[in-house]
């Protein structure tokens, strides 16, 4: 008889999701995952100035602060026929990078090293470090007072889980220092942005702020602070879990979707928008690396049949309507589906999906060595190796950045000339935030915004069925999943966490024969 599980909502992530899963064998037979959080932001746009647009949704998300306010500007940028300078596309890069570099490792250390470490492991510590012996007795001091917030309340520990005394003691180390590294990329980001998190710098045709010298120079002794950090502490710890410990879990096919997997590629490095972008655009098919695909926005539509949103065939975001329907029958979350082309595919996003779209050698070479599949911990190995590619690059951004402000350049960092909004426009604004594709779209009319629609990472990985009752990418990616104990079913916590999201607080099982409500601390 199948036992459904039901967890409201996933903690140690933003937002407010909810998932309910049937476990039949011991293995997730069916899913549904439920977006709990209607914000309004996209109506709340329509009828204003178009340029206030930047502004309104840099509220979506605090966590990639930045991403929204960039990718809103590049759909503005081409509704106006705005030609952003090479210095403001550099700054717009240098602003969403730093946020990049304090996101991944915040995902790796504070929402998803627990799930695979037996924390108490640290009390059984019997090195001479120093800095350990330190972690050792405030983690022993937080035990005897009964509080070890924020490492607890959590799953219990499983077959997967950590329990070397010294490795979860240098972890919760690194633990500690992500969160002072964190702290530093943000300020990081701000120098440019002028204030994180809610930038405030990056607008239609480009960016509001004239950098010093004095200013770019603290940027960049920050970012080789971060770039010590990332390739010497944060890199080392995924692979040195993901290829020791925790690689039968990454040879099992734990949270493996699909296999479509999407980047719009992200980070200009010329001023001819999509001509060279830092991370490449392509779609992956059915897991057949050898061959990437274009990608065509207008391919893309969102499907409302299981959301909470007024019935509609599945639209292109221009043409998107996002009024709720409490009252729809058959919907179960605030999430619509996208899908992609005629064939209406879920397609995957994120680090995994940018990574074997862009084919670095050195992680595709990790991969068929251990053989790791394109699961949950491949998400994890993905993320911290663009984190790498990427902080490296930014070195290059800042010397671009520059030479742009050398004595007797024409330095610029915004078309003045097309701050004005158009009478009529349409723009779409691709661009990749830390947890996937992000799009935004507006249709402008008289001046002002007609249609504003987003399609979010999230929306993309967590969307529900469509009306063909198709899963999501995540919904997929739950079935099959182990949960040998339905009182602590912390495969389904990894999967889901593995992807990204971000939430909070307390789980609940029903017991299928007396309905009876477990509470159990998490």
């Amino acid at each position: 008889m199948a036992e459904k599980i039901i967890i409201d909502p996933i903690t140690r992530i933003e937002g407010h999701l909810r998932v309910e899963v049937e476990v039949a064998n011991g293995v997730v037979t069916d899913a549904h995952i439920i977006g709990k959080m209607f914000r309004g932001l996209e109506p709340l746009l329509n009828g204003r100035d178009p340029r206030d647009a930047s502004y309104v949704v840099e509220r979506v998300c605090g966590v990639c602060a930045g991403s929204h306010g960039w990718t809103s500007a590049l759909a503005l940028d081409e509704a106006f026929g705005a030609e952003v300078p090479a210095g403001g596309r550099i700054i717009r890069n240098l602003i969403a990078g730093a946020m990049w570099l304090h996101d991944h490792p915040l995902h790796f250390y504070h929402l998803s090293a627990l799930d695979y470490l037996d924390i108490m492991a640290v009390a059984r510590y019997q090195g001479s470090d120093p800095g350990l012996l330190g972690v050792k007795d405030k983690i022993v001091s937080l035990v005897n007072r009964n509080d070890t917030a924020p490492l607890t309340p959590r799953y219990e520990p499983d077959e997967f889980c950590v329990d070397d005394p010294e490795l979860v003691t240098t972890a919760v180390a690194h633990y500690l220092k992500a969160l002072e590294m964190q702290a530093k990329a943000r300020k990081m980001s701000a120098l440019f942005a002028g204030k994180q998190p809610h930038q405030s710098s990056i607008v239609v045709g480009g960016v509001t702020i004239y950098p010093t010298p004095h200013v770019l120079d603290e940027y960049a002794m920050m970012l080789e602070e971060q770039i010590d950090f990332i390739e010497n502490v944060y890199y080392p710890d995924v692979i040195t879990f993901g290829t020791g410990p925790l690689l039968p879990l990454a040879q099992a096919n734990i949270g493996v979707g699909y296999g479509h997997f999407l980047s719009v590629g992200a980070f200009d490095r010329t001023d001819k928008r999509g001509e060279d972008p830092f991370f490449k655009a392509g779609l992956i098919l059915n897991g057949d690396l050898s061959k990437i695909l274009p990608v065509d926005e207008r391919k893309m539509k969102e499907d409302p049949s299981y959301a909470w949103y007024k019935e509609n065939p599945p639209l292109h975001p221009y043409d998107g309507d996002s009024t709720p329907d409490l009252a729809k029958a058959n919907a179960y979350t605030y999430v619509k589906a996208p899908r992609y082309g005629d064939e209406r595919l879920p397609l995957e996003v994120g680090p995994l999906s940018r990574m074997l779209v862009h084919q670095p050698e050195g992680l595709l070479e990790l991969v068929g060595k251990y053989n790791i599949k394109l699961g949950a911990v491949a998400r994890h190995a993905a993320r911290a190796f663009e984190t790498v590619m990427l902080c490296r690059e930014m070195r290059n951004w800042v010397e671009a950045l520059r030479a742009e402000m050398a004595p007797g350049k024409n330095f610029r960092i915004h078309d003045t000339e097309h701050w004005a909004p158009p009478k009529e426009g349409k723009g779409a604004g691709l661009a990749e935030a830390p947890r996937g594709a992000l799009g935004h779209w507006v249709w402008v009319k008289n001046k002002k915004i007609a249609n504003y629609q987003m399609i979010v990472p999230t929306t993309w990985n967590f969307a529900p069925r469509d009306e063909k009752g198709v899963l999501g990418p995540a919904e997929k990616a739950l079935i099959g999943t182990p949960v040998p104990d339905v009182k602590n079913p912390i495969n389904v916590a990894r999967v889901l966490r593995s992807y990204d999201p971000c939430l909070a607080c307390a789980i609940h099982l029903i017991d299928p024969d007396t309905n009876e409500v477990h509470k159990f601390r998490i």
